[in-house]
């Protein structure tokens, strides 16, 4: 992490680089670490997760952050973005991907009401293909939840795949506690979360089916505790689910992880699907919005990056931090995808706008 100053006391705010990608400002924040919006050196967008200091300063995460960064890498596929770059040891660990604007599951759902049936299609059918994919690299998501899955104009992406191990790893020999989010953790990762099978990020497909369907999770609301007893011994709640869908997605949240359906397997139940059945009058305006703070983020007049790297979080200057911190709102999500070049029009607001 590195810091450009203000040694001049104009007042104007630091400039924050993460190796030679320029920070914008937040865009959420998890367990694991703070993503941000940054500008690479050929002005394209990324997401940069930085690592939180208390996880980074042990070795034991940082090895299998390296391990899990390199996995991610391999692996492809439309619905899965690939990394773009990472520095997955020192004292400040991060991993960038390319930055989409768009809304999280859980922000479409939440503004604009649950799918129907066709777009609850689509947006499987596109988990399912992500899922294969990552699967198929030799990687397991273990937190997909509706924050980890982007709705973009040309389908759904899942982001914050093959990272989630590092972080388990830590955590739980820290604490003893179960890692993920309730209502969509399989049974079997509630029971002894070490064990970790393919099998269970279909668990948590068939949990996003019917909250996407029916805006609540299938195992209920309450204390993680409670909602983790329920997914271990109780049945789900499948109303509101068509009836069409309801063997596929009860099939995938079968407790015992060798009767669910491969993630192929619930693509081939799904497909074919159109990914314009998730969009709507809303969520259409909803990325025009987006995509014009994107523009007028890449012609925001860009920085030098510092001529020494500064080697520590703590190094930054006070003031720098706030005003970096300034941007980050309850409803901003994480995001990865296709890269945004620079525009004609991005400049041309950038003249009437200041980030």
């Amino acid at each position: 992490m590195a810091a450009k100053g203000d040694s001049e006391g104009t007042g104007a705010r630091a400039a924050v680089f993460v190796g030679p990608h320029q920070l914008l400002r937040p865009l959420g924040e998890g367990g694991m670490g703070v993503v941000y919006l940054a500008r690479s050196p050929g002005l394209r967008l990324l997401a940069v997760k930085v690592i939180r200091p208390e996880y980074a300063e042990d070795p034991q995460f940082q090895r299998r952050f390296q391990q899990e960064v390199e996995a991610a890498r391999r692996v492809t596929g439309f619905h899965t973005p690939p990394v773009v770059d990472a520095q997955p040891r020192g004292p400040r660990p991060w991993m960038a991907t390319a930055y989409l604007p768009a809304p999280s599951l859980g922000e479409v759902v939440r503004r604009f009401g649950p799918l129907g049936e066709a777009g609850a299609r689509a947006l499987g059918a596109a988990l399912a293909e992500a899922l294969a994919a990552i699967h198929a690299a030799g990687v397991v998501h273990r937190d997909l939840k509706p924050g980890n899955v982007l709705i973009a104009r040309d389908g759904p992406r899942v982001i914050d795949f093959g990272i989630s191990r590092a972080f388990d790893a830590v955590h739980l020999t820290r604490t003893g506690m179960v890692c993920g989010t309730p209502g969509y953790i399989a049974p079997e990762r509630v029971v002894s979360a070490s064990v970790t099978f393919a099998s269970s990020d279909v668990f948590s497909l068939g949990c996003l089916l019917v909250y996407a369907l029916t805006g609540r999770t299938p195992f209920g609301a309450g204390e993680p505790a409670q909602i983790n007893r329920r997914v271990v011994y109780e049945w789900p709640d499948l109303s509101g689910v068509p009836a069409a869908l309801g063997p596929l997605v009860a099939a995938c949240l079968d407790k015992d992880p060798g009767r669910r359906p491969t993630a192929a397997a619930v693509l081939a139940a799904l497909a074919p699907a159109d990914p314009a059945a998730l969009l709507s009058p809303g969520l259409l305006a909803d990325f025009e919005a987006r995509e014009r703070q994107a523009g007028i983020d890449l012609a925001a007049p860009p920085a030098d990056p510092p001529a020494r790297a500064v080697r520590a979080w703590r190094s930054l200057s006070r003031r720098g931090l706030l005003g970096l911190g300034a941007g980050l709102g309850a409803g901003a999500a994480a995001a990865v995808g296709v890269p945004l070049l620079l525009t004609r029009r991005a400049r041309a607001a950038a003249g009437a706008a200041t980030v």
